[in-house]
């Protein structure tokens, strides 16, 4: 959708798998809050822009796509996002992209939190035995096989703590145009959006 409509893609999940990632090569625990605070303290993270949206600078390295999907940095990527800390921390990051507009950002809390005067907001919907089965075919499709059962537990494991979360859980605004994607392709999907875009022009 961003490639349709010439704006930048903000995959503001990378941000948190980019923290995660120097967490676990610091060898810090999710849970101790008090190193991982002083962490941040001493933590450089940067968007630069390029030609698949942004990418992530952490202290001056230039993250690598691939150490950022990994599933042990997903997992504690979840795992530090229910932080107080991480996301306060995050979030200036996060809404000085959108200061000048064009940018379609995804993320779990951006009509509710990051974004709040989004133009237009969509909150996508699936099952999670079809979720599962995408990001299955999508490791596999990497050259990274991994079993349904384990993708769909910490699918359910993810979904659970980030609704659950006490800052900035994972839920629709209520002005968010709710699509359930489970019968249809992207192709279809981004058709519906399009159409609710330009419906709003």
């Amino acid at each position: 959708m961003a490639d349709r409509l010439y704006y930048g893609y903000l995959d503001t999940g990378a941000l948190y798998r980019a923290l995660a990632w120097k967490v676990h090569q610091r060898h810090i625990e999710p849970h101790d809050i008090d190193l991982i605070e002083a962490l941040l303290s001493q933590t450089s993270l940067k968007l630069v822009a390029d030609s698949n949206g942004f990418a992530i600078k952490i202290d001056g390295q230039l993250m690598d796509q691939k150490e950022l999907r990994s599933p042990h940095v997903s997992q504690l990527a979840s795992s530090i996002a229910v932080l107080p800390v991480v996301r306060e921390w995050l979030l200036p990051i996060q809404q000085e992209v959108g200061k000048t507009g064009g940018v379609v950002a995804e993320g779990r809390d951006m009509g509710t939190r990051v974004f709040p005067q989004a133009d237009i907001k969509f909150f996508l919907e699936a099952d999670v035995n079809v979720r599962a089965r995408r990001r299955q075919q999508e490791m596999s499709d990497k050259g990274k096989p991994v079993e349904y059962e384990t993708v769909r537990d910490e699918m359910i494991m993810r979904d659970t703590r980030d609704q659950s979360r006490s800052i900035d859980p994972l839920r629709p605004s209520p002005e968010a145009i709710r699509i359930e994607t489970s019968q249809q392709s992207v192709e279809e999907v981004i058709v519906q959006m399009m159409g609710r875009i330009a419906a709003r022009l």
